[in-house]
């Protein structure tokens, strides 16, 4: 259940321990957001004290529980559906009347929500795991001590493991949303082409990040490692199997720092809610000056030897 604003008194279904409570801190144009999630069955219900209402999902299996719920701990009327619009009335609410407002969708499946988190985790490993060992086993083998006495420099050579790694990659990616989409039938709202920019652009990060490791490192033990360290922490805090909405802030904080984060909720975005380049321009901004960053980085750092 999410709650919107504080109640004037004590609501005592706010009480019961068996409901999650997720807090909203929203402005009056941003609750039509938090109602979307009722809509796809992301809350069971929104509770919005500063409006005086509540939203539930009439399609929702555990909307009516929820409504005599808070029948019983407040009075409250009911109107007409209304869709996922949030009221014009920016009152405080009567806590003794609280108005229904619901709204209607189906809701999306797990799987719609799931295939951006694991696609983004078949790039990652894909792209780490790749880049790394074959650098790590050039410069184990001696195949980067011959290449030092040619004229190439260290970022031509860095580059050029970029853009094969990211050809292969695109394609795998590809072939792999393609195939599994015959079986699944993915809920696909947006465009093909921006979901392609953003995969291209997040593969560049992970194929950066997997070059600064491999950078100096000559043990292949040592480089795995390493990789294990960084992807197990990016699996679990970026949201690839469950939702981080009501997980503690410092998780959420750290979420943020992650490129796969930011792939999965823009490839999410894309996917369920149609977002073009302007709703998703904030991920792709993240992950350019991350891939900048790290190449930079390891093109300081690389060694042939």
């Amino acid at each position: 259940v999410g709650v919107i604003g504080e109640p004037e008194g004590p609501v005592p279904i706010l009480e019961i321990e068996e409901i999650a409570f997720v807090p909203y801190a929203v402005a009056e144009l941003e609750v039509a957001a938090v109602v979307e999630r009722v809509r796809r069955h992301q809350l069971d219900m929104v509770i919005d004290f500063t409006a005086g209402e509540y939203y539930i999902n009439t399609e929702s299996a555990a909307g009516p529980l929820l409504r005599r719920l808070l029948e019983s701990s407040a009075g409250t009327g009911t109107e007409p559906a209304v869709g996922a619009a949030p009221a014009d009335s920016a009152a405080p609410a009567d806590q003794a009347s609280l108005t229904e407002r619901a709204v209607a969708g189906e809701p999306i499946r797990y799987v719609d929500w799931l295939v951006p988190g694991v696609i983004g985790m078949n790039m990652m490993f894909s792209c780490l795991f790749g880049v790394g060992f074959v650098i790590v086993r050039y410069r184990k083998n001696g195949v980067l001590k011959r290449l030092k006495a040619t004229p190439v420099p260290a970022f031509t050579f860095v580059s050029a493991q970029a853009a094969s790694r990211l050809i292969i990659v695109v394609i795998t990616s590809v072939v792999v949303y393609a195939g599994t989409n015959v079986f699944l039938n993915f809920m696909m709202n947006g465009s093909y082409l921006t979901l392609l920019l953003l995969t291209t652009v997040s593969i560049l990060c992970m194929i950066a990040i997997g070059l600064v490791f491999a950078s100096r490192i000559r043990s292949e033990e040592l480089a795995g490692g390493l990789l294990n360290l960084i992807t197990f922490p990016m699996i679990i805090l970026s949201g690839v199997f469950f939702s981080l909405e009501g997980t503690p802030e410092i998780m959420q904080r750290i979420s943020r720092a992650l490129p796969l984060t930011h792939f999965t909720e823009g490839a999410r975005a894309i996917m369920i809610e149609g977002a073009g380049l302007a709703e998703i321009a904030p991920n792709l901004l993240f992950l350019t000056v991350l891939t900048a960053i790290f190449l930079a980085i390891s093109a300081v750092l690389f060694k042939w030897e």
